[in-house]
């Protein structure tokens, strides 16, 4: 989702002790009535003072003649100085501001990256926190729960939106057309408003809670706004940001080998493999020392244009018992493990099915 220029929005503030609410300019006659209207305007009062707009002027050589030059999305501190957002919403910068709920701007940087769930972290420096979120568990959440969302749709700042949460969906079934989010293996679906502009900003739970970041939304054609909202589920978000302070890189399971879709390769050359399915990954190239390496893992070969010959390298069709349909499947599996932990592949070498156990590695920084 692309993250324009801020207009300044009035924050919805309540007023419940005085039976009233005000917009701003505007007060109203009557109370705020339901249980359900308190908790919205509640938990959106004191969260927005955590969303922050976020302006990425774009590099000058990824920009195309007629492109906005500055790129807005949202993102939310976690801690005093820190800030989460998506990595596509910072990416290609050439400088970043912050915008403060109250309207105040500061500079921020990159403090670090995880493209393989599109999160970034930004550090801001001049200034502290108005208030910091914290995460609640994504895992918990129950179909037709309420959730907030707070964020720069269409660069209109501290834009408020609520729906349900709807279901969890299968990273297969939510394509994207970036190469980021490869490591994502389900996000959130909701009803939530998540728009252009909204990508980084918090999905919150009616304790006020973390449990989402808005990543995209679902449209069934670029003509039509998109209605279903697609958020990563907090508790990645959390684990990877521990991972990135601590480390520097997610710690996520990795094999260390490049993967090509079965099915794109010619008929004749699985059927010299002795494959009836397309279904599967095939192992291009095993990198050194990775933990594919140390497991066995044996790449592909390939002539001086660079074509495959036969005998094919390994070829996995399952995950712990899992049946794979591609490369997508494979990675997203495996990084559902964490160092230390061994994954079983079930792959067909030399014509028949063969189990191998990976210990999966530490990831370091490049």
């Amino acid at each position: 989702m692309k993250a324009g220029r801020a207009v300044a929005a009035a924050v919805v503030v309540a007023g419940v002790a005085v039976g009233a609410y005000v917009t701003g300019r505007v007060s109203a006659e009557r109370a705020l009535v339901t249980p359900d209207e308190i908790n919205t305007v509640e938990v959106s009062q004191s969260a927005v003072q955590a969303v922050v707009r976020i302006d990425n002027r774009l590099r000058k050589d990824v920009l195309q003649t007629g492109d906005d030059p500055i790129d807005t999305g949202t993102g939310f501190f976690y801690k005093k100085d820190l800030i989460v957002t998506n990595y596509h919403v910072i990416k290609d910068a050439e400088s970043l501001t912050v915008t403060l709920y109250n309207g105040r701007k500061v500079p921020a940087k990159i403090e670090g990256v995880d493209p393989g769930i599109d999160i970034a972290i930004l550090r801001v420096t001049g200034v502290t926190a108005p208030k910091t979120l914290g995460f609640g568990q994504s895992a918990r959440l129950i179909p037709g729960q309420k959730l907030i969302t707070i964020g720069t749709p269409l660069k209109i700042q501290n834009f408020v939106g609520s729906g349900v949460f709807s279901v969890i969906a299968s990273a297969q079934d939510v394509p994207r057309n970036d190469n980021l989010g490869q490591e994502v293996g389900q996000y959130l679906i909701t009803t939530a408003t998540i728009q252009q502009g909204n990508s980084g900003g918090p999905l919150l739970d009616s304790r006020g809670a973390v449990v989402g970041v808005a990543d995209a939304n679902a449209a069934p054609n670029l003509f039509v706004p998109g209605l279903i909202g697609i958020a990563i589920p907090g508790d990645l978000v959390k684990q990877s940001l521990d991972d990135l302070e601590k480390i520097g890189v997610p710690q996520r399971g990795t094999l260390g080998a490049s993967l090509r879709d079965l099915d794109s390769l010619e008929p004749a050359l699985r059927q010299l493999a002795g494959l009836t399915s397309s279904e599967g990954a095939l192992v291009m190239d095993v990198a050194a020392g990775s933990a594919a390496a140390r497991a066995g893992l044996r790449g592909s070969i390939r002539n001086n244009n660079d074509q495959l010959v036969a005998p094919l390298g390994d070829v996995i069709v399952a995950v712990d018992g899992v049946r794979v349909l591609n490369s997508f499947d494979v990675t997203r599996l495996v990084a559902a493990k964490r160092p230390g932990q061994t994954v079983t592949l079930r792959v067909w070498r030399n014509k028949k099915s063969v189990d191998v156990k990976v210990t999966l590695l530490k990831r370091t920084l490049q």
